[in-house]
This record gives structure tokens, sequence and C-alpha cells, in this order.
């Protein structure tokens, strides 16, 4: 099954000169596959991945997520649609650092108004045992360290059961045994729970071990 597909995508920068920042960009992405784009600094890699999260609509082409396509939707249908279907990953885990870890992980449910609290508290709660981090439920988020607080935001982001995760150089901010730990993560979440996760890194050992690269060059795939 198909988890994103991106047809003929062309993106323009017109500020302050007409600049073709994307070309004719196409592929597709299946369900549970676990996928790195890469590129150098400028090669569109960032701007690729903003318009595949829905945030950017501003483009010549057609981006389907799930079975649905995306493009031409308002940004009232897009910001529902992001909550429920896709998690974000960032290299800052923009957590509520006031907030405990459970709130954390819960709060894109509560606004996606389909479970009840106990049933979304319970997911949370399977969701920490998933990712090792059963215990630190109660804990602020400032209180915990920085491969914890990452793992958080993978459990956050996972709380709606998305269709895709999306992630910003998830590993940037982390040193090397973090960045292997949230690596298998993504790995485990791939391959024993069928979900597809997107991931613009610079890393290349962490690009290396995906189940596919997308490399692009001035706004080419390669």
């Amino acid at each position: 099954m198909t988890a994103l597909s991106v047809d003929k995508i062309n993106k323009h920068f017109y500020d302050p000169v007409d600049f073709h920042v994307l070309k004719d960009i196409s592929f597709e992405i299946e369900q549970g596959e676990f996928v790195a784009i890469i590129g150098k600094s400028g090669s569109g890699k960032s701007t690729l991945l903003y318009l595949l999260s829905t945030m950017d609509t501003d483009y010549d082409g057609i981006i389907s997520i799930n079975g649905t396509q995306v493009t031409g939707l308002r940004q009232n249908q897009l910001a529902s649609f992001r909550n429920e279907h896709i998690g974000f990953v960032f290299q800052f885990h923009f957590l509520l650092p006031e907030f405990s870890v459970l709130d954390n992980i819960m709060l894109p449910a509560l606004k996606l108004k389909k479970k009840s609290k106990e049933e979304i508290e319970n997911k949370a709660m399977e969701l920490l045992t998933l990712l090792d981090i059963k215990g630190l439920e109660r804990k602020k988020a400032s209180k915990i360290s920085g491969g914890q607080q990452q793992r958080v935001a993978i459990a956050r982001a996972l709380i709606n059961s998305p269709a895709v995760i999306m992630g910003d150089e998830p590993t940037g901010n982390l040193d090397s045994k973090n960045t292997n730990i949230v690596f298998d993560t993504f790995r485990q979440l791939a391959k024993e729970q069928g979900q597809t996760i997107i991931a613009v890194t610079h890393d290349d050992e962490f690009a290396a071990n995906c189940d596919r690269i997308i490399e692009l060059s001035d706004g080419m795939l390669v």
C-alpha cells in the first residue's frame, strides 16, 4: 500500500528573484518503509519535507498521503489532516517543559478528540513502554535527558497512529549513543508496527541504514 505519493512537484521562490528550488520531483513511498532524504545544504531537501508535511501549499504538482490528495485542501482541512495522519519529530523536541511527559504525549490526541481521555492515556503508556521510557511519565519534560526527550517526542508523534512520521534532522541534536537509540526506535517501528518514516538527515550513517535513500541535488532527484 502506498503511504505517500508525489507527482511532478515544482516549487519556486520568487523573492528576491525567481529561484526554481524543486524540479519535477516524483516518487512513491510504501507503508512501512523507512526512507532518508539527503542532499547538500541548499539541495531542496528541507523544502521538500515542508511540502510533504502540508505546511507549505504553494507548489505545482500533486501530493497524496494515505490515499488522500492533500494538494488543494483548505488550511483548516490540512490542519486537521496533519494532526490525524502525520507525526512530526524535529531536531529540537519542542516539548512543553512545564508539562509532564505523559501530558506532552497525550496533547495531539486530546486535540483530535476522537478518543476518551482514558483511552488516550492508555495508548500513551503503551508508547512509553514501547520506547523504553516507562517510569518517566510523571516527570516534567524539562527534567529528563536529551535522548529521553527525543523519545518522548517520538511517542507524541505516534499517539494518533499517523500514516507517516516525518523527521527533520531527528538526530541532529543528539550524541552518537542517543542517535543509535533513536535510529533503532525508528527501525523497530517500521519493521514491527508497519510505520512509514521519512527523515531528512545530514548523517550519512543514519541514511545508509534506512530502507531507501532519496537524494536531491540542485532541486532534482539524483
